[in-house]
């Protein structure tokens, strides 16, 4: 275990409190005018997906926890698990849809992922901040309708909605944050 402070705390990291472990969901140091600086930490506990929402003084002692974090590569959904493989060694890890959550619906074939497992056991999972999707479906461009500030909902391959410009049509690939699922850019492929 390492003895981090609650304001050097970021997204994505494992931390230990009471016997359980938590991944950080997001992190945000408050400073007020007057009184104590504060770091509010939302985290979700890996062994049952439960949410909490912590307050900590920013200079507050935390233990994290120590996480073993390894590129994978996606291979196959196997029922409810999702099966990575480790290109050195090409073992195979199955990881659980609770662990995924969305990020599931961004997974392609071939994917290089960073898996991160704490004692041999998968905990957390970091896709690529992009993907190249295709839009199924979108409604028609309207004429007369400003490309500058207006965009129009769009299905995409994957199921997922988001919204794109009125100039994208369906059948054309473009680039999808995995985080929030919004638009980036259209792809240059």
């Amino acid at each position: 275990m390492v003895s981090v402070i609650a304001s050097n705390v970021r997204k994505g990291n494992i931390i230990e409190k009471e016997g359980k472990l938590y991944v950080v969901l997001t992190a945000e140091n408050f400073h007020p005018g007057k009184g104590t600086p504060t770091t509010q930490i939302e985290m979700r506990r890996i062994s049952d997906g439960v949410k909490v929402n912590e307050r900590y003084k920013t200079t507050d002692p935390l233990e994290k926890a120590f996480v073993d974090m390894r590129k994978s590569n996606y291979l196959y959904q196997d029922g409810d698990a999702y099966v990575f493989m480790d290109p050195e060694n090409f073992d195979q890890v199955h990881v659980s849809a609770e662990i995924l959550g969305d990020q599931a619906n961004y997974l392609q074939e071939n994917m290089e992922v960073t898996l991160s497992t704490h004692n041999g056991v998968p905990i957390a999972i970091e896709l690529p901040s992009r993907v190249t999707l295709e839009i199924v479906e979108t409604e028609p461009v309207v004429k007369g309708q400003t490309a500058s500030s207006s965009f129009k909902p769009a299905k995409l391959s994957n199921g997922a909605r988001t919204m794109v410009p009125p100039h994208i049509n369906v059948g054309t690939r473009v680039v999808v944050n995995t985080e929030d699922g919004s638009y980036v850019e259209r792809a240059k492929d």
